[in-house]
Formats: structure tokens, sequence, C-alpha cells
């Protein structure tokens, strides 16, 4: 399905300086397919990919999809313990991982490192290629340490996906793309990666964490003539302040997304990049990734603007449930890259699902010539530099530990990424409650971007009248304390 496409593009990575021409992909792709069949694996298998970031792991993903399974792609960062977790959910037919090892694997886990294989006879997948509306890909949007919560994309949605953005982006911006994003949720891979790949055009890996990537990116545009890239609102705000402009004129078109983004930051990206393409995109997980966008080009810059449909429809929910074309109340969206679903999760399915619209939990406002503006956040969900952070996984995880009674985060305001993650504890016993070992311990167990920056501890954490944690009450109340 995809490795045969005459459009499949090539990899770049910088870091090894290694690239992967297209028919190159193609073939570790082939061969990757051989040794998913030769393995026993097809159409109903469930795959997770523990590995990200590098041209192997497009290799792995399109052998996944060769066979017409469905891929699951992991945070490599996960710990163990968490890995432990969301596979006992998902129930992988297999986990690929980027070397051979299996540690830190889930005893009993059959793993494989499709790079390594070896021996036995090619068989090619015949017939076992997917449908289109068969389950194609699940990301990981919660649920690390509690129940996960997996958003479950078809071949349908995908291959829409990165059309439309290959037709609103257009093939000549993409023609050299850079990914400084991690490739297991839907801004990097889906956005930076997926949209040029299979558009026949060339993707660049940056590699390495978040500060390496915004201190060397001007180089990068400039050594491989990259023509766009897309981060987060809190990349641009470390790029634009330790990396100068880029300046070898490649630079055609900037997104941002993911995160709110202020006029302020906006003007500054169009000032370093030297082009005034710069857009504010929309998407989510769920909509797999861009469903609206609002370029400089078209309009002055505002704070929450987020444009016109990539495809599809956007409307507001009002109060009453009505949904209208334009005016104030909880955007929705309507269109050919909606999720199917979450994975076993029908309550939370039906919850956001409703005659074809998708509910997603923020508010917004729609002008009558259909250009959006965000206004607010409707969940509790921390957004920390583009990376969802669910809170009630922090809560689970700490409340484990035999020194507290309860636990509550909340996301606090934070100038580079936007929010971070704070905590207030109630420890069983304050008076020999050691505040260091329990950051010890979390920090063992949770990923970096679920660490808590501040910790608060209480003696009580308020309740509703209903007994329910309320996070805002508790952010207030933290937040009003003397440091």
């Amino acid at each position: 399905m995809f490795a045969a496409s005459p459009f499949l593009g090539s990899i770049v990575d910088a870091q090894s300086g290694r690239e992967w021409s297209a028919q190159a992909l193609r073939s570790a792709v082939a061969a990757r397919t051989a040794a998913l069949v030769n393995a026993g694996l097809g159409r109903d298998a469930r795959l997770a990919l523990y590995h990200g970031g590098s041209a192997a792991f497009f290799a792995d993903l399109f052998a996944v999809w060769e066979i017409g399974a469905c891929a699951v792609c992991l945070n490599p960062g996960l710990t163990p313990e968490e890995l432990a977790n969301v596979s006992a959910f998902i129930e992988p037919a297999a986990i690929l991982v980027g070397s051979n090892s299996a540690m830190g694997l889930p005893p009993g886990t059959r793993s494989f490192c499709l790079a390594e294989e070896r021996g036995g006879p090619r068989r090619t997948a015949g017939s076992q290629g997917a449908r289109l509306d068969d389950p194609a890909l699940m990301l990981l949007t919660s649920g690390t340490t509690g129940t996960p919560k997996l958003v479950v994309h078809s071949f349908r949605s995908i291959l829409s996906r990165v059309a439309l953005n290959a037709l609103f982006i257009g093939r000549a911006d993409l023609a050299r793309t850079l990914c400084v994003l991690p490739t297991h949720f839907g801004h990097g891979l889906i956005g930076n990666c997926l949209t040029p790949l299979l558009a026949g055009q060339t993707l660049v890996l940056a590699g390495g964490d978040g500060l390496s990537a915004a201190r060397d990116v001007s180089r990068l545009i400039d050594q491989y003539a990259v023509t766009f890239l897309s981060s987060v609102p809190a990349f641009w705000k470390l790029a634009t302040r330790i990396a100068g402009s880029p300046t070898a004129g490649t630079l055609k078109r900037v997104h941002m997304g993911s995160a709110p983004l202020s006029s302020d930051l906006w003007h500054q990206v169009i000032e370093w990049s030297r082009t005034r393409n710069v857009v504010n995109m929309y998407g989510i997980t769920e909509t797999a990734n861009w469903v609206a966008g609002a370029s400089a080009l078209d309009r002055e810059p505002q704070d929450g603007a987020i444009g016109t449909p990539w495809g599809g429809w956007t409307a507001v929910r009002r109060e009453d449930g009505t949904i209208a074309a334009h005016g104030d109340g909880e955007l929705v969206v309507q269109g050919p890259s909606v999720m199917s679903g979450y994975f076993r999760r029908a309550d939370l399915t039906e919850a956001v699902l409703a005659d074809g619209w998708y509910r997603t939990g923020d508010s917004g406002h729609i002008d009558e010539s259909g250009y959006a503006y965000l206004t607010g956040r409707r969940k509790f969900e921390i957004n920390r530099a583009g990376i969802k952070v669910q809170p009630e996984d922090i809560d689970l995880l700490i409340e484990r530990h035999d020194s507290v009674r309860e636990a509550c985060a909340f996301g606090m305001p934070d100038k580079v990424a936007g929010e971070t993650v704070a905590v207030a504890v109630c420890p069983n016993e304050r008076a020999t409650f050691d505040i260091e070992t329990l950051k010890k311990w979390c920090s063992e167990r949770l990923t970096r971007e679920k660490l808590p920056a501040r910790w608060f501890v209480v003696d009580e954490i308020p309740k509703t009248d209903r007994g329910k944690i309320n996070r805002d009450v508790v952010a207030r109340h933290c937040l009003s304390l003397p440091n």
C-alpha cells in the first residue's frame, strides 16, 4: 500500500548524515514485510513500535501497514512500568524495537528488531493487505499509569489527512521538510513526516532533544536546504532566542501548532524565518493532526487565530447542544480524518462523537466568514510544550507511594513550555514525610514531560460537594502560597 507507491520519498538522518533514497526505503520495507509475514503476523495484528525518530522506524511502520496490521506508536521514553501497563491493555502481537534487545520489555513479550531479522525464505504479504476502514494507527494520549486512552485511526483517515495536508501546503513547499519533533504523536508523525514522505519529497530528521534541535535549527535549515518545518510554540520560543536566522533563503513555510499561540511569538517567528508564510495550525490527535490553519500571508496575526478548515467543517456547539456555523461555543469538527474512536473505550468515544461531529473540548469563536479562533481550553489536560499530559496519570502513580494519602496534579503557566506540571501532595504523616525521596521515586517511573516542576505539600486537597477533586481550586490555593 505504501512501499509500492511511486510517490514515496527519501529520508535524511541529520545526526548520522546517512540518506535513505526512496528505493532504499522501499527495499527496507520489503525485507521487513517479509520478516513479519514469516513470523505469521498479518492483517488482524496489533504491533507496537517502541522506537522512533529514525529511518528504521519508518521502514518498520510501512512494513506493518504493508501486511495490513495496526501500528501502535509508543513513546520510547516510557518507563518499563508504564510500558507494562500499556502493553497489558493493548495486547500487541509483538513489540518492534530499534535494537536487538528485549531489555525493559514486559516478561514474556514477543519482540523483533526487524532491521536484524535474518534467515528463512521470504514470502510476500499476498492478499493480507488492509481495507481502507481497517485500523491503521493507534496513538496513546493518556493512561500510562492508569487505564490507557488510545486514539484509533483507519487507513482512510491517515491517507486523507496526508493528502489534504499536501494539497494545502503544496509539494514545492514540502520539497525538503525538517522534523524536530518526536514521532510518537500526531504533529510529528503525521504532519511533519508522513505528509512529505507520501508526497514523494525528502524528510530530514533532526534527532536529539528539543534544546539541541532548537539550537541547531538554523544550521540544519541551511545545510539541508530545508523548505518547510513545523513545531510547537515552546520550540519557537527557544529557537528565536538561541538560534540566529537561517541565511540560505530556502525556507518557504513555517507551521506552529499543538499549543496556544500569541501574536507576539507569531511576529517573532516571521522575523526570524524571513517569510510571512508562517501558519498557526489547529489539530489534535483525534483529527490526525491539522484540520485548520491561519497564515500571516492572509491576515495579520491575532491571538488564538486558527483560520479555516483544511478539508471538512468546523462549527461551534452551543450550551443548549445545538450546532452553529458561527458564534461562540465548543469547537466541533467534521472531516475524513476524524478518528474511528478510542480503543476499548466505547464510553469515551460516545461522549465525543455524535452525528458526525467530533467534540474537541476547546472553546472557540467562528466569525461569519468561517474564520475560527481558539479562546480557551475545556479539558484539564496539561499542555507541556505541545505534549499532552493527563493529570490523572500523575495522581494515580504518586498515590501508590506508601507515604502519600492523596495527590492532585494540575497545569501551571510557564514562559517557555506554555504550561508545566505542578502537583499538590497530601502525606500520610507530615512530620516524617520526605519530599526528596518521593521526587526520586517518581523520576524512575514517569517520563520527563510528566515529572512535576513544582511540588506543594498540603494538609488536605479540596473537594467538590460530591467528593471529587476540583483541580482549579487546588491550583488557585497552591499558587497563592508563598514560595
